[in-house]
């Protein structure tokens, strides 16, 4: 008799007791084929995977009794299922509720094409794999891991995302937060600790008043409690010597790129532009401080990025063009182009000028004037990574103007508390390791 083909597909790092359980009962239902979700379609359903998959590949083609091992590239399984045509799908019921339902009845239509079915057992919830889950979790968050992360996101879906945090809770709600759709979730990929917001967090100015040894203090309480990789503004880098300690440190705190840009001088904000007097170094002075900046790392997974003025102090694009040349040359391992004006055009012609020449070195938006252009389109001109550079801090302070107000105007808390979070709410995001 032919034996009927059984799909069975897995997104784990680790196989414990419930997966072999569930193996042995798919077995029984014919000749088993396993899928590795691929590395691309882990991260953005739930984190990031600690062993890629061709590793996880041949964790599953080394269990007794699984004919073959396929990779699933995304979360739908449609592709892998009309390639194979299995006979069964099996899958916990995990999934019968909640987000995943539009990739189960998807599952579910695309068998009934040629009369496959799918099976679904109950899903393994043991405190001692939830206890797992929490160690691999944790394993994310420790320097040596954390570091390479932003450079091996890059490779694997060629563009990520990243999220402002000035503190713990807010560098929580990057973390944690989410938004399901069509089966799968979308979220942040890191986060950008800004010299601007750390800054107004502690009710400073934007002048590198706040020393490298109070951010570290930040950056420190953020890295604590989450686990994504860290995206570091370094300013202007500072003296060149001072730039070579700050590599070191960022490095050996587990940060997975710093950002200079190129002026000297007082630092001031670049949403200024020219209404304030800022002095953009020599290329030859800001290669240097590159290039010391390269060789004081100790390892190939911390990024040097470099950041271009010229289109802020509207020098043009050739002088932008020119400097991301040399800088790209100095060593800089990613460029970050930056304008103040709503137009995007110039970001857009200098995407188009620079990938004629440099079609690898990643390029780094932070669209705050220009913020009408998608995500999508901005990947589809060359770019590889967005920072939401200041989205949190200005989406609080209006929040907590407002409710001083409120409080001001009635002379009690009553009509405030319809703006506010319940506490209990908050609570739930501090983890309580």
């Amino acid at each position: 008799m032919d034996r009927k083909k059984v799909y069975l597909c897995f997104s784990t790092d680790i196989i414990h007791g419930g997966h072999i359980a569930l193996i042995r009962r798919a077995q029984e239902l014919g000749d088993l084929i396993i899928g590795v979700l691929s590395d691309e379609a882990v991260a953005g359903y739930k984190r990031f995977p600690l062993v890629p998959a061709s590793e996880r590949r041949l964790m599953f083609e080394n269990i007794a009794g699984v004919t073959r091992v396929v990779e699933q590239k995304t979360l739908s399984y449609r592709d892998v299922l009309m390639e194979l045509r299995p006979d069964f799908v099996v899958h916990g019921d995990n999934w019968v509720h909640g987000f995943q339902e539009p990739i189960r009845a998807e599952v579910i239509e695309v068998l009934s094409l040629w009369g496959g079915k799918l099976v679904e057992f109950p899903y393994s919830s043991d405190d001692k794999y939830r206890e797992l889950d929490r160690r691999q979790r944790a394993e994310l968050a420790m320097p040596d891991l954390r570091r390479g992360r932003l450079k091996r996101l890059l490779d694997m879906k060629g563009f990520v995302t990243a999220m402002e945090a000035h503190d713990g809770l807010t560098g929580l709600i990057v973390e944690n937060t989410a938004v399901h759709e069509n089966g799968g979730a979308r979220q942040f990929d890191a986060m950008w600790l800004s010299s601007l917001c750390d800054s107004t967090a502690r009710g400073k100015p934007d002048i590198e008043l706040v020393d490298m040894t109070s951010r570290f203090r930040t950056l420190d309480d953020i890295m604590e409690v989450t686990t994504k990789p860290i995206i570091f503004d370094g300013d202007t880098g500072g003296l060149t010597e001072h730039f070579v300690y700050t590599v070191r440190s960022l490095e050996r705190m587990g940060v997975s790129m710093v950002i200079i840009e190129d002026k000297t001088g007082l630092k001031k904000n670049s949403l200024f532009g020219t209404e304030v007097v800022q002095t953009q170094d020599s290329i030859e002075h800001f290669s240097e401080k590159i290039r010391a900046g390269c060789r004081a790392r100790r390892t190939k997974d911390f990024m040097i990025c470099a950041r271009i003025e010229s289109l802020i102090l509207e020098k043009g694009q050739e002088d932008a063009l020119r400097r991301a040349e040399a800088f790209v040359q100095a060593g800089a391992d990613s460029i970050m182009i930056h304008s103040r004006r709503k137009d995007p055009q110039e970001i857009m012609d200098f995407l188009e000028a620079f990938r004629k020449k440099d079609p690898t070195t990643p390029v780094v938006l932070v669209p705050t004037s220009f913020n009408s252009v998608k995500e999508e389109e901005w990947k589809q001109r060359g770019a590889n990574i967005v920072i939401y550079a200041n989205q949190l801090m200005r989406a609080a302070v209006p929040a907590v103007q407002r409710a001083a107000e409120t409080i001001l105007t009635h002379h009690r808390a009553e009509e405030c508390d319809r703006d506010l979070m319940p506490f209990k709410d908050i609570i739930r995001l501090i983890p309580e390791e």
